[in-house]
């Protein structure tokens, strides 16, 4: 509901703002100008990986600040760029269910998603969604 109503960047922030400045937390959200129209597969896709990278940063990363930038790439992709300067992934990390539902996200739509740690510290989600499913 919340993207019909709002759109994707809409929603997005909508959703973050509970979240900012809660416990010394700062969300800042990077969009372009203008987003090409995006199917709605693609908009829920991004939406839901968008909301599963900003729920562990609230409840695993102890960050102070995360930053979610989407961008257009070659006109033939929406990326997503989460990261957070918090704790990072922890020795033996395994992808949990939140993590394996961005992964499928990703995958069904022909693009591709990586979760990484960032030095010294935090934690990058970036995903790659095609414009046009493949």
């Amino acid at each position: 509901p919340a993207l019909d109503e709002l759109g994707l960047v809409s929603a997005i922030h909508e959703h973050a703002a509970p979240y900012n400045q809660v416990d010394g937390l700062h969300i800042s959200i990077e969009v372009p100008e203008l987003l090409p129209p995006l199917s709605a597969a693609v908009e829920v896709a991004a939406y839901r990986i968008a909301l599963e990278a900003l729920t562990n940063v609230v409840r695993h990363a102890h960050a102070g600040s995360c930053h979610i930038r989407l961008d257009i790439a070659d006109a033939q992709a929406l990326c997503l760029d989460i990261s957070d300067d918090g704790d990072g992934l922890p020795a033996g990390f395994h992808a949990g269910v939140g993590l394996r539902a961005m992964y499928e996200r990703a995958t069904e739509l022909g693009g591709e998603i990586r979760v990484e740690s960032r030095l010294p510290h935090g934690t990058r989600v970036w995903a790659r969604l095609p414009l046009v499913r493949v």
